[in-house]
């Protein structure tokens, strides 16, 4: 175990002390260390064909993105159906979005919209997207995970990991809700060891065992410090004639610890205009939006967690997560009167989504990651007696992008009133099984022996979205 510390003794609000800013320890089971773990996953990859050299980013819109406001306006439908926000057409013709996604609308081309997805969920309960019938319980990053491996083989860095404001946060007052306290169920690991949940590297999560970095908040600010005192252990480390007999793998896990991680959510590095094009904390004064309409939200960096998750990928990520919370669009307190939240929320993810969607194809990556963005349930056809919408389980908005699959189409189609699937009814396990197909050659997955045999006769069984491959 090696731990960088901060002589500095008091806490973050997390109760971590600064001297636990940075550490990285073993894996419980059989006292196997970083190192290790990356020789036994190198054995792994040596059998190739099962892992493919793809990654997902889930967009998780927590709370309940409504299908009217987001991606299937019904603007023929009555008053107190239709979207709030108006609509505005895309480049497909006859398509449009709802009216706060100009930007998404230009790209619809590089989009799939899933129309008839149906979570079957109207609760806050995130194991939606991981398959309603999944017996291990586990999210999607957790069972990729299981299958691939705690660690990239090559880069060591975490397969399965979520981006949090904290690790991008500007100094603005991070407000907490019940949402973001459900994180650890939209990343469990279910019924699979903890150590497969997502790595969190804003210092919460469960990073016991695996690979873990705790910094807090704070310190995440300082990351020219944090870069500078990384760099003088590596140095003084290669210096040290130890290191040089050490195996290759106990060279890489120490490269992990001090490049890999510190670069990957290095900003620094990046092209000031790349930054700019992501950079949604300028779109909204969110502290004073959301208190001026009281309402509870987390921040403005959404362009910042996707331009990290995009990085992540390219470091060797294979599922990353990122949170946005504050769309239970009640308008009970949780969110603003009637449905003017969709101002701050609806901008930055198109914001966002669009800008990633860009700097992915320029780089040459589409094909190779996969986006999703959808929530645990959509909202309620009717706007409500305050002008919300309430929980609604039998739609859900659905957008993906990338990964290898056919874009620029609309699949399944809903009713008038945007209630229910007209067509076949999507979901959460042909979801499942889309990610799963994008991510494992699933003939060769079936022969793996040390799988449990549930989750593989799951992931086989299971059908992925048609229309999609």
């Amino acid at each position: 175990m090696l731990t960088v510390h901060d002589r500095r003794p008091d806490r973050n609000c997390q109760g971590y002390t600064r001297r636990d800013f940075l550490r990285v320890g073993s894996l419980g089971v059989g006292g196997l260390t970083l190192s290790s773990l990356l020789a036994a996953r190198a054995a792994l990859a040596s059998r190739p064909g099962v892992v493919r050299n793809k990654s997902v980013v889930l967009l998780f819109l927590q709370g309940g993105p409504p299908q009217t406001e987001t991606f299937d306006p019904k603007m023929t439908a009555p008053s107190n159906v239709r979207s709030q926000t108006g609509e505005v057409p895309t480049v497909i013709p006859g398509i449009t979005f709802g009216g706060t996604f100009p930007r998404m609308a230009r790209i619809a081309d590089r989009l799939a919209v899933v129309r008839s997805f149906s979570s079957r969920n109207s609760g806050h309960t995130y194991l939606s997207v991981a398959g309603g019938g999944n017996p291990l319980r586990a999210s999607m990053g957790s069972i990729y995970a299981r299958i691939a491996g705690r660690n990239h083989p090559l880069t060591g860095m975490p397969s399965n990991t979520i981006v949090l404001p904290e690790a991008v946060r500007d100094g603005l007052e991070l407000k907490r809700n019940f949402e973001t306290q459900a994180l650890p169920t939209l990343t469990t690991a279910g019924e699979l060891d903890s150590t497969y949940a997502a790595f969190n590297p804003s210092g919460g999560g469960q990073l016991k065992q695996d690979l873990e970095l705790r910094i807090p908040v704070e310190r995440l600010d300082d990351r020219r410090s944090l870069l500078e005192r990384l760099d003088t252990l590596r140095r003084g480390h290669e210096r040290s004639p130890t290191f040089a007999e050490s195996d290759r793998y106990r060279q890489q896990a120490f490269d992990v610890i001090t490049r890999g991680l510190a670069e990957a959510f290095d900003l620094s590095s990046e092209d000031p205009r790349t930054i700019e094009r992501y950079d949604t904390s300028k779109l909204f004064r969110m502290e004073e939006w959301t208190k001026h309409h009281n309402m509870k939200r987390t921040s403005n960096l959404l362009g910042l967690q996707m331009l990290l998750a995009r990085r992540l990928c390219e470091a060797g990520c294979g599922f990353v997560t990122v949170s946005d919370c504050g769309w239970d669009l009640h308008a009970d307190g949780n969110s603003a009167r009637g449905m003017t939240a969709m101002e701050p929320l609806g901008g930055q993810v198109d914001h966002a989504v669009a800008a990633f969607v860009d700097d992915v194809r320029q780089r040459g990556l589409s094909d190779d990651i996969l986006l999703i963005v959808t929530g645990e349930m959509g909202r309620t056809p009717k706007i409500n007696n305050r002008g919300g919408r309430d929980h609604w389980g039998n739609l859900t908005p659905l957008v993906l992008a990338g990964g290898g699959l056919e874009m620029g189409q609309v699949i399944g189609r809903s009713d008038s009133q945007a209630a229910e699937p007209a067509s076949e009814r999507v979901t959460p396990e042909n979801l499942f099984a889309t990610v799963m197909h994008t991510l494992f050659d699933i003939g060769q997955l079936r022969l793996e022996p040390d799988l449990p045999p549930e989750l593989l006769q799951f992931v086989g069984d299971a059908e992925p979205i048609r229309g999609l491959a």
